[in-house]
């Protein structure tokens, strides 16, 4: 066992031997997110309309069950079985630290994380810590858990050297892990005025290197940095042309991963590619059409693959567990979570409050006057405020935020009466024995590791 190194352009272990990392995202869990997990908004809505609803001792209780259940040894034993060999860990900045109480270690964040980690080195499985929520936003989205739609993390110093600090943190107490892969330390950066960004890596990058010279950092250009990309394909969501694998469509996908690889290549630069993947129909919603729908995602997912192998690119896929959209393995219909929320989660996907993937057809007539009025009154050259066009704009801060925030208490509400047993098994029904396996995706992923190996 030995730390992984950047080699020019590949990841090496200790003996010079490449090492590919093929994986998974655990999305949802140390960040939860509104479309894996049902709920509406940002996570630190439902934790505080959780609190209110059934007292903070029982809240604290779901969620601490739920973070256990949904990675346990089952899910890496059978992670391992498909020839993956690389989780990521996307993690809440909220689990270290509190806003009124910054810069004061909660001990409390590394249970969980420790415990997965753990669980994956007896497996044979790296992981790569990949911090996904900084105080204030360092993006405008649910997922850096930011109610709102500015990211203020640019542009308040004490936000970003709370980061550092906690960096600081991390990099001690995984110090000398050696099957930690390596870091990823800000997921999805989206800096507006591109000034902070770059002086922001310097520092994050001299922090971690300060303690800890050993970790690859899925960052930059530095030494043993590895460049960190995502790599999402239209073709893979609702609302795109229908994919036929056609040459021009085929090109169009190369096309835009190449434009990413020529320039690391250029730069003599190592990549990794740390999201990428399609989402997939369900027959709750989608009826008939939800085998036919799936196929073409696989085979956008097939295609994906066979550029990503020509380079032998390593990559985690978003994701492996989920309530149905998107995950390696989802939560079975019949569990009680299901069963509970079933009536909210379809009110959910007809109103498109989750961003990602959304159907917006039974609401549309709702948004396309206030389009239609910001399109006539406000002048072109001031329509795309960064880095939205207008109806993504209006999407995110009129359904995204704003009804999704009148659902929050909704949701919240469903737990009232409930004992701590009944919680024990709304939070069990995440476990990996109540969860169904998606084969075909499966399948493709093992498949393409099988054949790597080989």
């Amino acid at each position: 066992m030995s730390f992984l190194k950047v080699s020019g352009t590949v990841l090496v272990d200790e003996s010079g031997k490449e090492i590919t990392l093929r994986g998974a995202g655990l999305g949802g869990w140390m960040n939860m997110e509104n479309f894996i997990s049902g709920y509406p908004g940002c996570e630190y809505h439902i934790r505080e309309a959780l609190t209110e609803a059934i007292s903070q001792e029982k809240s604290d209780f779901f969620f601490d069950k739920f973070l256990e259940y949904f990675f346990e040894g089952n899910d890496a034993v059978f992670f391992k079985s498909l020839g993956l060999n690389c989780i990521r860990l996307p993690f809440n900045y909220r689990h270290f630290e509190d806003d009124m109480n910054p810069r004061v270690l909660k001990e409390s964040g590394f249970k969980h994380l420790d415990r997965v980690i753990d669980i994956c080195a007896q497996h044979g499985i790296y992981t790569i810590l990949d911090l996904h929520t900084a105080p204030g936003g360092q993006n405008m989205d649910w997922h850096s858990d930011n109610g709102g739609h500015i990211a203020n993390f640019w542009d308040h110093k004490d936000f970003q050297d709370r980061m550092l600090w906690l960096w600081t943190e991390l990099a001690k107490h995984y110090k000398d892990n050696k099957w930690i892969a390596g870091y990823n330390p800000l997921n999805k950066p989206t800096d507006p005025k591109h000034t902070h960004l770059v002086k922001f890596y310097d520092e994050v990058y001299t922090t971690i290197c300060s303690i800890n010279l050993d970790h690859v950092i899925f960052l930059m250009w530095w030494s043993n940095t590895a460049y960190s990309i995502h790599d999402y394909s239209t073709f893979g969501f609702p609302g795109a042309p229908e994919y036929v694998g056609s040459e021009e469509q085929n090109e169009k996908m190369k096309d835009r991963y190449a434009k990413k690889q020529q320039w690391m290549d250029e730069q003599g630069l190592c990549m990794w590619n740390g999201e990428w993947g399609p989402v997939y129909a369900r027959s709750q919603y989608d009826g008939d059409a939800t085998d036919s729908i799936n196929q073409v995602r696989y085979r956008v997912l097939k295609d994906q693959l066979d550029i990503y192998r020509k380079d032998s690119l390593s990559w985690s896929i978003w994701l492996y567990k989920d309530i149905g959209f998107q995950g390696m393995v989802y939560t079975s219909l019949n569990m009680p979570y299901m069963t509970l929320f079933k009536d909210f989660l379809a009110k959910k996907h007809r109103l498109a409050v989750d961003a990602w993937g959304a159907d917006d057809t039974a609401v549309k007539h709702v948004y396309q006057p206030l389009l239609d009025h910001i399109l006539q009154e406000v002048p072109e050259r001031y329509q795309n405020l960064y880095p939205w066009a207008p109806s993504r704009r209006l999407a995110r801060i009129a359904r995204n935020i704003l009804v999704s925030e009148f659902l929050v208490k909704e949701w919240a509400d469903h737990f009232i009466g409930k004992s701590e047993d009944e919680l024990d098994q709304l939070a069990k029904s995440f476990r990996f024995e109540n969860c169904e396996k998606r084969e075909e995706l499966n399948a493709i992923l093992s498949a393409d590791a099988t054949a790597h190996a080989a």
